[in-house]
């Protein structure tokens, strides 16, 4: 499966589900649409992995730089 941008991968998601919630699918269609959504999923956690890495807050203390890593306030 080729890589897609995070939001394009939750909008497939997205429709994955409600396919696989009204039931018109056969066996066979569902269990595609779920190892889809499976894929899906994967690359939207390596996505947001890459995403949280490169959130890394460099400051410059003493004369040496130092990494945070960045915590969403809430």
């Amino acid at each position: 499966m080729k890589e897609v941008k995070f939001e394009e991968a939750i909008k497939q998601l997205e429709t994955i589900a409600t396919e696989l919630e009204k039931g018109d699918l056969s066996l066979e269609e569902s269990v595609a649409k779920f190892e889809e959504g499976m894929e899906l999923s994967k690359q939207c956690s390596e996505i947001i992995e890459k995403a949280e890495k490169k959130i890394t807050i460099l400051l410059q203390k003493d004369g040496k730089i130092e990494e945070e890593n960045f915590v969403a306030e809430e």
